[in-house]
């Protein structure tokens, strides 16, 4: 069967926020730009917890110099679900969903981008530039012990109302564990937190403080602190003490491992790009966005390697008019 191929002059893998500004700063420079994402438009943030609300307030959320208007400050998943739609719909983006980058390859003095279309068909697009913002959202941070692989085991939590009644462990001392430590106490779950360290994040979310504060202080979210996951059992979990190596079995029916996640480095390396094994971060120039592969870019998170805190929204929305000021410095605009 014949694959169909398209010309374009600039291809964003990626319809997160990140990859939107990118789109919208190539096309606003004049560039046939298409947006190729595996799922849906903003499919990360679509992931995310559904009464989740960015520690970011809107103004700092905004892209392609767009409003973005909500009536709290801080906006809630629904709201940015909105937003970002409403953007690719103003600009009149290009946005191909649920098409599957499967290779990229350079040819010549552009790009080949060959895709699958969840109903099998195959594309090829022909560019000549690529940016990649793909996110880090492809592969889990795995808490590698015996029994991990148990159905029990979530790394992905959205509500609490399955949990009710049930011992959950949630494992991990940031934003994501604080938030659904406190939403599974509410809906009548039977809530352990087990963290590493000896106290919670620094960077939790300042309005959750008071809140999870309370709910360990007085025992209704019991902790485990300075302690790991050691094996996971059908109806209970092993903890081990790190200072002592003391072991504790805690009777569990859940266990939600919000460890993070990691971008899949493996299709930047098939591409050519060069990555750092020790820290993940793919070699770039961090003004201009540019890998070590002529012709393609980074923009978004993708960029931060294995330490996703380095990069988000609010600094990876500008990726994309670097991208751009670079193609014209350069000439190739």
């Amino acid at each position: 069967m014949e694959i169909r191929r398209e010309e374009a002059d600039l291809v964003v893998v990626g319809s997160g926020p990140c990859g939107i500004a990118a789109g919208a700063a190539a096309a606003r420079a004049g560039l046939r730009t298409v947006l190729l994402e595996k799922g849906c438009i903003a499919q990360s943030i679509v992931d995310y917890p559904y009464y989740m609300r960015f520690f970011s307030t809107a103004d700092r959320l905004e892209v392609a110099g767009i409003p973005f208007t909500t009536p709290e400050k801080n906006p809630s998943r629904q709201e940015a679900l909105v937003y970002y739609r409403k953007v690719v719909d103003h600009l009149g983006l290009d946005v191909r969903q649920y098409e599957t980058v499967e290779t990229l390859r350079k040819e010549g003095e552009g790009f080949l981008i060959g895709t699958r279309r969840r109903s099998g068909e195959g594309r090829s697009y022909r560019a000549r530039f690529v940016v990649l913002a793909t996110g880090s959202f492809q592969t889990p941070n795995l808490l590698g012990v015996p029994g991990e692989d148990l159905p029990k085991v979530l790394h992905h939590y959205r509500e609490p109302y399955p949990f009710f009644r049930q011992d959950v462990l949630v494992v991990g001392g940031g934003n994501s564990a604080v938030e659904a430590a406190l939403e599974l106490f509410r809906a009548g779950a039977r809530v352990s937190l087990v963290h590493f360290r000896p106290e919670l994040d620094p960077g939790v979310k300042p309005w959750l403080l008071p809140d999870i504060s309370n709910r360990l202080r007085n025992g209704e979210i019991v902790p485990f602190w300075e302690h790991r996951v050691e094996v996971v059992r059908p109806d209970s979990v092993v903890l081990r003490h790190e200072p002592t190596g003391t072991r504790t079995t805690v009777p569990n029916d859940w266990v939600l491992a919000m460890t993070g996640w990691r971008g899949d480095l493996s299709f930047l390396q098939r591409a050519g790009v060069a990555v750092d094994e020790e820290t993940g971060v793919p070699l770039h120039d961090p003004r201009s966005m540019e890998t070590n592969v002529p012709g393609l870019f980074l923009a978004g998170v993708v960029a931060a390697g294995k330490d996703a805190n380095k990069i988000f929204i609010e600094n990876g929305r500008e990726h994309g008019h670097r991208i751009v000021s670079a193609l014209r410095e350069s000439g190739r605009l």
